[in-house]
């Protein structure tokens, strides 16, 4: 029995069967059966199906904002914005999927007949995490779908009904049974499946750990494997940065969802002419956090995940203050933190280094260090050590400037004055710990098919 425990107040708010290794086979059988007759319709009648899902999803937003709420802990002021996210990518990926799809015509040559055309791969595996649980699993089932793949998805335990609910949205849509499917997993299951040959790409979302686990898992396999580890992303403040713009947005970057994303800002790099104008505005905008019960309209920093989460942030702001950092935040503030508990208050740290967890392993968690830097060459170098590559931010009025740091830093995304956000018109990738692949984009329907040329000669 799987059950997902609410942080909110540690009750059980669902609990679910795994799938027998019978459900399993009939799932995967049933999949490959689908994919022969779904990959035969054509891109505007895929569109037609996937455009209804999203319509059907999107009607249960005000459902999806309080389970949201429940399960993982999102406050409900916050809970719509995984709905409108959700759409925005879906919405965006059907629409290029006919340019995205198109074959690719190499040129005229007599007497020969050329193209290279994108065949779907067959059953998609999609594994996603429970922090933003609908946006992170849409990145690659409805780009699968419109593709011609079909989708087969396991989500966390700690969002343990996000796959009814996608199924729910594919059965008013009247999309074709089998194209879409959701089992409940252990992680031995789900290692079972890729390592069978019954799935023709994996796309996983999740801890670097998990990440290693899925590639041995698919080792004797030849599939492609999309993997999303995370990240230590920073933001880089330059001298001549817009400093209330920078500090409300680098905050939102750094607290919402209670810190508790991929590409959110873990560390932020002050140039040293505005760092007592930013370190005192960024303090005092912190403070200004509400935590509380997720269901409360005036929370604006909720729960942990679980409670262990929470500690291992407590850990990493002990052993940094322990090592000479200074906290600006009283946690007493926040009357509902307190150990053991995934209730967490925010926390700034100054007199920090790269010796410390804090600034080198991933917290995701409502925490962030500030270091000061004498200038860009300086933050490049900062900004580049670790093991992770997601995103980066610069928060600068010099565009060209922006372009120059942006070319040295090792990540997957460079951001110009904004931050935490996918654009689902560009490739969302990584580098190094943070895994490979790519997903969104024109870009991301090249892994979700392969090239397959036609060489015919005309007689």
């Amino acid at each position: 029995m799987v059950k997902c425990i609410s942080p909110a107040d540690g009750s059980v708010f669902a609990e679910r069967t795994e799938a027998s290794s019978a459900e399993i086979e009939a799932a995967l059988a049933k999949a490959k059966s689908a994919q022969k007759k779904w990959r035969k319709l054509s891109i505007a009648e895929r569109a037609k199906y996937c455009s209804g899902v999203v319509d059907a999803m999107v009607s249960m937003k005000d459902e999806i904002t309080q389970e949201l709420a429940t399960s993982m802990g999102r406050p409900v002021r916050f809970g719509a914005g995984e709905v409108g996210g959700f759409e925005e990518r879906a919405r965006y990926m059907i629409s290029i999927a006919e340019q995205a799809l198109a074959p690719v015509d190499p040129g005229e040559k007599e007497g020969f007949e050329r193209s290279i055309e994108r065949a779907p791969l067959g059953v998609v595996f999609t594994i996603a995490p429970w922090n933003f649980p609908f946006m992170t699993a849409v990145n690659s089932i409805i780009p699968a779908l419109m593709a011609g793949n079909v989708s087969i998805l396991k989500h966390a335990s700690a969002t343990l009904i996000i796959g009814e609910r996608f199924e729910k949205a594919f059965a008013a849509a009247n999309v074709p049974e089998g194209v879409f499917q959701h089992l409940i997993l252990s992680h031995d299951q789900t290692s079972d499946i890729i390592a069978s040959g019954k799935v023709d790409m994996v796309c996983f979302t999740g801890s670097v750990p998990a990440g290693h686990q899925i590639e041995q898992a698919a080792a004797s396999r030849f599939i492609p494997v999309g993997l999303e580890l995370g990240g230590k992303d920073p933001a880089y403040v330059r001298a001549d940065a817009d400093m209330a713009f920078a500090i409300e947005n680098i905050a939102d970057g750094a607290f919402f969802n209670s810190g508790q994303s991929c590409c959110g800002i873990e560390r932020i790099y002050v140039h040293e002419d505005v760092w007592d104008e930013f370190v005192p505005g960024f303090v005092e905008l912190t403070k200004s956090y509400v935590l509380g019960n997720p269901h409360d309209e005036a929370t604006t920093l909720g729960p942990l995940i679980k409670a262990s989460a929470a500690d291992f942030v407590r850990k990493q702001i002990d052993d940094a203050v322990a090592a000479g950092a200074t906290a600006h935040i009283e946690t007493s503030d926040f009357a509902m933190d307190a150990p053991g508990t995934p209730y967490l208050a925010p926390q700034v740290l100054t007199n920090v280094d790269h010796s410390m967890s804090v600034m080198m392993d991933e917290s995701f968690g409502p925490v962030v260090g500030i270091m000061k830097v004498s200038g860009d060459e300086e933050a490049i170098k900062l900004m580049n050590d670790s093991p992770f590559g997601l995103t980066a931010s610069i928060w600068t009025k010099d565009v060209a400037a922006a372009r120059a740091i942006g070319d040295e830093i090792e990540t997957g995304t460079v951001f110009m004055n904004r931050c935490d956000y996918l654009d689902p018109a560009l490739a969302w990738t990584g580098v190094k710990d943070t895994g490979r692949g790519c997903t969104l984009s024109s870009v991301g329907y090249e892994a979700l098919t392969r090239p397959k040329s036609f060489h015919l000669r005309v007689l």
